[in-house]
């Protein structure tokens, strides 16, 4: 079950990004050192990628952006443009769905696009893979790689 407190007020779903699975699965441990990440409210920041530019967001004022007159701004359709093309995922889409249908409506919807059919976790919205089931594809594909402490697999 995807804990309502992983949906960032952008509409993010914190629980589908690398670095929070990377850091619940503790794979630093397996030999990657990529920086872990609770999520934008776990972690006291509202949200990582509004709060910057944007007032209501910086202190919390709107639980979700469609709360704002201004919704959605510019920078949200620039998020959203890159997401969807990157990892056809959509920010708007998200927050559409919350606020005509409910954020239990959203949460139960993600827990089915986004699970893997062979163990059922979670898969990765920036790479579509599971980290459970296909850690080794992630070892052995050069644009992972990087996030690994050795070049010739897990050191």
């Amino acid at each position: 079950m995807i804990d309502e407190n992983l949906i960032a007020p952008c509409g993010m779903n914190c629980s589908l990004c690398v670095s929070y699975q990377f850091m619940k699965g503790d794979l630093n441990q397996k030999g990657f050192h990529k920086k872990y990440c609770p999520g934008c409210i776990p972690r006291g920041l509202h949200c990582l990628f509004m709060g910057d530019c944007c007032a209501l967001m910086r202190v919390g004022s709107v639980r979700f952006c469609f709360g704002c007159t201004n919704f959605p701004c510019k920078r949200l359709k620039a998020l959203d443009s890159r997401y969807r093309k990157k990892y056809g995922m959509s920010m708007i889409e998200n927050l559409t769905v919350i606020r005509e249908q409910g954020l239990q409506t959203f949460l139960n919807q993600q827990e089915t696009k986004w699970r893997c059919a062979t163990c059922g976790a979670l898969i990765c919205c920036h790479n579509g893979l599971c980290l459970r089931c296909d850690l080794e594809k992630i070892i052995q594909n050069k644009k992972y790689r990087k996030d690994l402490k050795s070049d010739d697999g897990i050191a």
